[in-house]
């Protein structure tokens, strides 16, 4: 009898892309029997906390917050130079600086929410705000700024808003490391067995998908928040990488780098065990 495993990806591109393979059956199972669901990232970082997945991808942020718990799986990841989150206003020549502005994040586990925390601290009011309803309700004049994450990267320009500064590039800058956005992570109760057959099944997904990007492209406009083909394939441009393929050693230590500056501005425990990549045995 097959082994389950709950797998939980989001909708956006880059993870529609590289689970293409995996959700359509086209890469081998390895004896398991995958139930896959498809959610908001916050929502993904909220089941991760719950325990309600086996294996998901979730926020670097959130991950950091249940070391203990977890392993980080080497595929899968969405980590990068150019992929960070944009700061957006609502009005030209704005700039977040008092307590009576609002800002709009797309979750308070996702590594987004944690670069604002990073970069402007104490200086506004954060809300949280499913990542797709930001740009329309800063539109409306609803909030003063919005940390736009997805495939609203690719389309603010033409929204009316005006761009306060890429999140991303700040971090590149004072970090020169690349930015982990999001990675694949596994209970650690499952075993390095089946471990083992989780990550082969999730490589070859990633593999399939970039030796064949086209072939996805159905699943992605399935979910996609964006149905641009163009837009779309922008995304996994940007998204899907040879770190996505493999975490590697310059991976390991942006998360490393990431757990440091949460520690130093107060948004993560310093008595937090450190966050361990899953290697076969």
């Amino acid at each position: 009898m097959a082994t389950k495993i709950k797998l939980g990806i989001s909708t956006c591109p880059n993870d529609t892309f590289a689970f293409h393979g995996l959700l359509e059956r086209l890469v081998d199972w390895r004896g398991l029997e995958f139930q896959i669901e498809l959610l908001d990232i916050q929502e993904l970082n909220r089941g991760l906390r719950l325990g309600q997945f086996d294996v998901a991808k979730g926020s670097y942020f959130a991950a950091l917050k249940l070391a203990n718990k977890i392993v980080v799986l080497p595929s899968g990841s969405a980590l990068g130079f150019g992929v960070g989150p944009l700061l957006l206003a609502a009005q030209p020549d704005s700039w977040p600086t008092s307590s009576h502005q609002v800002v709009l994040c797309p979750g308070e586990d996702t590594t987004a929410s944690l670069l604002f925390q990073l970069f402007y601290p104490r200086t506004v009011r954060s809300q949280q705000t499913l990542f797709s309803d930001i740009m329309p309700a800063l539109q409306r004049g609803e909030a003063d700024f919005g940390v736009c994450i997805h495939e609203g990267r690719f389309t603010w320009q033409t929204s009316g808003l005006h761009l306060v500064e890429d999140l991303g590039t700040r971090w590149e800058t004072e970090t020169n490391c690349p930015l982990p956005l999001g990675g694949i992570f596994a209970n650690k109760s499952l075993g390095d067995e089946r471990l083992g057959r989780v990550h082969a099944a999730i490589e070859d997904s990633v593999r399939l998908a970039r030796q064949n990007p086209q072939l996805a492209l159905p699943t992605m406009r399935r979910y996609a928040q964006e149905m641009d083909d163009q837009v779309l394939m922008q995304h996994v441009q940007l998204y899907v990488n040879d770190w996505t393929v493999d975490l590697g050693p310059v991976g390991c230590k942006a998360v490393d780098e990431l757990a440091r500056r949460a520690m130093e501005v107060g948004q993560l425990d310093s008595a937090v065990v450190p966050l361990s990549i899953w290697q076969a045995r």
